[in-house]
């Protein structure tokens, strides 16, 4: 028993030194900037929204939680205490991506082609808001990094991946992962 409880600390260190090190590289590349910085909004519970959704009227949408709004705020703190280098902060134009912008980053904007097309009503736009992504990560010059704030659906859509509530996913301008930070509070 003794011999298998060794070999269980062995391993517990070794997978921390291994995801140490990784995070490592992972920030080193956000230090070289031009990176994208894909953001699934916080933690809003819930799927999708409820039919009588109004994309200008807050009241109609699924909102954050108070863990949700803690979320943010540490998402918020981790880019300033890893002193992240960023460009731009982009949300998609529903309330609650809007909200993990403001609650972490404070100064962001809103585009269109961040927005959810999960729903009947929206999937139409798939095409057309992967297409304006696409050109407008194409368009993009920067030595800093650009973050995007947006939905499950467009981040499983363009990068192959389904994040969770809060989860950070970095890509170079190819969309291709190079790692995710889950955020919890």
């Amino acid at each position: 028993m003794k011999f298998l409880k060794f070999y269980f600390i062995i391993f517990i260190s070794l997978t921390s030194l291994v995801k140490a090190d990784s995070n490592k590289k992972l920030f080193n590349q956000l230090e070289d900037g031009g990176k994208l910085i894909f953001i699934r909004h916080a933690y809003a519970p819930g799927s999708g929204d409820p039919n009588n959704f109004n994309l200008n009227d807050c009241s109609t949408q699924r909102n954050l939680s108070d863990d949700g709004r803690k979320q943010a705020k540490y998402i918020g703190k981790f880019f300033k205490e890893k002193k992240i280098k960023i460009d731009k902060v982009i949300s998609s134009e529903w309330c609650r991506c809007k909200e993990t912008a403001k609650i972490a980053f404070k100064n962001f904007s809103t585009n269109s082609f961040l927005n959810s097309f999960y729903s009947y009503k929206f999937a139409k736009n798939k095409s057309k808001q992967i297409n304006a992504l696409n050109d407008y990560v194409n368009k993009f010059k920067s030595n800093k990094n650009l973050v995007f704030i947006t939905h499950y659906v467009l981040i499983s859509e363009v990068l192959n991946y389904g994040p969770s509530s809060g989860e950070i996913v970095i890509s170079d301008k190819n969309f291709n992962i190079i790692g995710t930070i889950e955020t919890n509070y």
